[in-house]
């Protein structure tokens, strides 16, 4: 499929326009960024790494009943999905008290929260990615009501789904972050990526705070070793993968 106009740069990927209107490219890259691009950085292989958990994660949703953009993989580092307009929220899940959490509230890391908590976050880097109230998030017309309900409910399911199969890795996940978009037909699609950039991600079998990391905590904490983290990860999920098929 021949690509066309380049329709976004993010942080973490490229996005282009195909011949078919209803089909973009997605360009997965090795560079890093952390406190809202503040530090910025590369890792190697890394757009190959996140492509490829990606893909087999969404196959994997598909699967379990939730609906992605996800099309295909025809490229280490490409993905082709289909087209969606993103909702500027991000929808952050916490099984596990970690980062901003913590900060925040001075909860302990590593406190197991007693239920899933789903945050909502501006996606608005000039403002700093701001935690959003319900109303708030109404107020600024971000999404409706209705699409509120259906992706608090779409990301508690793909909580569960993930949980288990990251359990299945020998992986603890501790928290991540989802992006949701509306396609042609007015549905609402799971987007962008699942990956070591967009979730927390804990060895279940180490115990050191620090070594147990392996996710994009590595690079925003000068943990080293993150190329080999990531590395891990998706061998990881190949294994579990290939055993569940």
């Amino acid at each position: 499929m021949s690509v066309n106009t380049k329709l976004y740069e993010g942080k973490a990927k490229i996005l282009y326009s195909t011949e078919d209107p209803e089909i973009f490219l997605a360009d997965f890259k090795d560079d890093a960024t952390a406190f809202n691009a503040q530090k910025r950085g590369t890792i190697s292989g890394k757009g190959t790494i996140n492509c490829s958990i990606s893909s087999k994660l969404f196959l994997e949703l598909e699967l379990s009943g939730i609906k992605t953009h996800y099309i295909d993989s025809p490229a280490p580092n490409q993905m082709l999905v289909k087209a969606v307009k993103i909702l500027p929220i991000e929808v952050v899940v916490r099984n596990i008290a970690a980062g901003s959490l913590c900060q925040q509230t001075g909860l302990q890391l590593g406190t197991v929260l007693k239920r899933p908590l789903v945050e909502f976050y501006y996606k608005n880097d000039q403002l700093g990615d701001p935690l959003l109230t319900l109303e708030r998030l109404l107020l600024l017309e971000l999404a409706t009501e209705e699409q509120v309900r259906l992706i608090t409910h779409l990301a508690l399911q793909v909580n569960d789904f993930l949980i288990g199969f990251f359990e299945g890795c020998g992986i603890t996940l501790v928290d991540f972050k989802l992006e949701f978009g509306v396609n042609s037909q007015q549905q609402i699609l799971l987007a962008d990526e699942i990956s070591p950039d967009t979730c927390r991600l804990w060895d279940a079998t180490e115990n050191d705070p620090n070594l147990r990391v392996m996710d994009k905590d590595r690079f925003r904490r000068d943990l080293g070793n993150v190329e080999n983290a990531y590395q891990e990860v998706l061998q990881r999920v190949l294994k579990a993968v290939d055993a569940n098929n």
